[in-house]
């Protein structure tokens, strides 16, 4: 069993508890009733240039603690300041050390759109990450069906909220693309070792036909990175480690920039 079988697992036994607590007709209905969503992300990432996501992570399984003291909403306030386009929130508890409440904070309080990130095994999950007030949802292909793949597109659509679907190979490029994804992030992270390979993104590029816009994932460490992601025709980029461990996040997004 790999690493990502492991959290998807741990994602439906989540799932499970949730639904005991509050049964997904509800959790279907409170998403409903709070107004249609503007698809806020989507836009962001259609700006003009390259795009950039920046994520609030406690922990992952491949660093362990990244952030001892996680002042998640300090953080993205600074994100917002430094002049991030858009802000990805962990909410997987036990490997990342995330919460829903993270999201659902860092929501109110940003004017900028925000990702939920996490491992999404079941619908609830996307009408959850509607009520915690995300402008979009993570879609890894790897956990999940065509069918699921789908019909997760389809509810973001309805509720107006974007779905960021990921892959990491040209099968699982395809399978995004022939679902209906509008915005795919290409991973240069395995997520089932999580070894890490800054030119994926690169291959892959030409698997996504135009039109589609495309998101280059993790990896990224200095402005050398991002005029390597540029040159293929990237819309944006998630960085989430390199802009953790900044101590000030406004000069580390200029440089990673190229403007100091």
């Amino acid at each position: 069993m790999t690493i990502l079988d492991e959290i998807a697992g741990y994602a439906k036994e989540r799932v499970a508890k949730a639904k005991q607590l509050l049964p997904a007709d509800k959790i279907k209905q409170m998403a409903y009733s709070v107004e249609k969503g503007d698809f806020l992300f989507e836009k962001a990432l259609k700006e003009p240039g390259l795009s950039f996501i920046l994520e609030c992570k406690k922990a992952s399984p491949s660093k362990g603690i990244i952030a001892e003291e996680f002042d998640y909403l300090t953080i993205a306030k600074e994100y917002e300041k430094a002049g991030c386009n858009a802000i990805s929130v962990l909410t997987e508890p036990k490997y990342f050390l995330g919460k829903n409440e993270y999201l659902k904070e860092i929501a109110a309080e940003v004017n900028v759109p925000v990702l939920r990130k996490d491992f999404v095994v079941d619908e609830y999950m996307v009408y959850e990450a509607k009520v915690l007030g995300a402008s979009a949802v993570l879609l890894i292909v790897s956990i999940l069906s065509k069918e699921q793949l789908k019909a997760y597109i389809g509810i973001c659509d309805e509720l107006g909220i974007s779905a960021l679907v990921e892959v990491h190979d040209e099968a699982e490029a395809v399978t995004a693309v022939k679902a209906g994804a509008r915005i795919i992030g290409v991973n240069n992270r395995n997520l089932k070792d999580f070894s890490v390979d800054t030119e994926n993104a690169k291959r892959l590029r030409n698997e996504i036909p135009e039109g589609i816009l495309f998101v280059s994932e993790s990896g990224v460490k200095n402005y050398e990175d991002i005029k390597n992601i540029t040159s293929f025709g990237a819309d944006a980029v998630l960085i989430g480690e390199t802009m953790m461990r900044a101590a000030d996040k406004k000069k580390a997004l200029a440089a990673l920039k190229g403007e100091i």
